[in-house]
């Protein structure tokens, strides 16, 4: 995996965190210009992020998301993007550079709405803009949601690769919102292991004022869940009639 490659991975996911916790903090914090925006504002806004991150990352395939790793990885695609073999070596390198592009997007969130961090009272709130959590806590059920909505997003991921419609980066996008729409209520939607566990350690080390716990006892929840989801899309893939290509 080249260096460019990593950071194309590297700054599309940066681009996905950064608008996507963007627009939780612009709903969620007080005094900002979108408070109480509702959940509909923030799917249009993840769905937007990725739309963002996709064209960023064309050279890394754009998977911005390790459950698409890891669909791509259990599928009979041949390569992660053109000219990047699947191997150990470069799966590690696709999970460190959405890792790493997720930290720096959530701190350039933070920064962005640093005032109405102070301002904030909820440390919930505050939490909530970095990480997702789930409306009843239930963390088998949450898991649950979680990997049926990852199945559905990997999925149709890897069946657009293999028709000829093209349409590229929008349909992710427009598929994004309508998962939020239609599963994203019970957990808050992860659907990638990246999207929540980066911005949680952000949370965690940053000095934000008031922050409280950074609810660590539901972690796992969000990178597990979405991992069997991407897994299982890339094994059912398999058994569609269009073959899988790297993006």
């Amino acid at each position: 995996m080249s260096l460019e490659v990593f950071v194309a991975e590297c700054l599309g996911t940066m681009l996905l965190l950064l608008l996507g916790n963007g627009v939780v903090a612009n709903v969620a914090l007080a005094r900002t210009k979108g408070n109480n925006g509702g959940f509909l504002m923030v799917n249009f806004g993840w769905g937007l992020g990725v739309f963002a991150g996709v064209y960023v990352a064309a050279l890394s395939g754009a998977h911005l998301n390790f459950a698409v790793t890891i669909g791509l990885l259990f599928s009979d695609a041949a390569e992660y993007a053109p000219g990047v073999d699947k191997t150990f070596a470069t799966t590690l390198a696709y999970l460190a550079a959405q890792m790493l592009g997720s930290v720096i997007g959530a701190v350039l969130a933070w920064l962005s709405y640093k005032q109405h961090f102070d301002d904030e009272p909820d440390p919930a709130n505050k939490l909530g803009v970095f990480a997702t959590g789930p409306a009843i806590r239930s963390y088998g059920w949450n898991l649950v949601t979680e990997i049926i909505a990852t199945f559905v997003l990997v999925l149709v991921i890897l069946s657009f690769a293999g028709t000829p419609t093209e349409i590229g980066p929008l349909a992710v996008a427009l598929l994004v919102v309508g998962i939020g729409a239609s599963l994203g209520g019970p957990t808050g939607y992860a659907i990638n292991p990246n999207r929540d566990l980066g911005p949680r350690i952000a949370h965690a080390f940053l000095p934000i004022k008031g922050k409280g716990s950074s609810d660590w006892a539901y972690a796992w929840v969000p990178v597990v869940g979405p991992i069997i989801g991407g897994a299982l899309a890339g094994l059912i893939v398999q058994l569609i009639s269009f073959p899988v290509i790297a993006a």
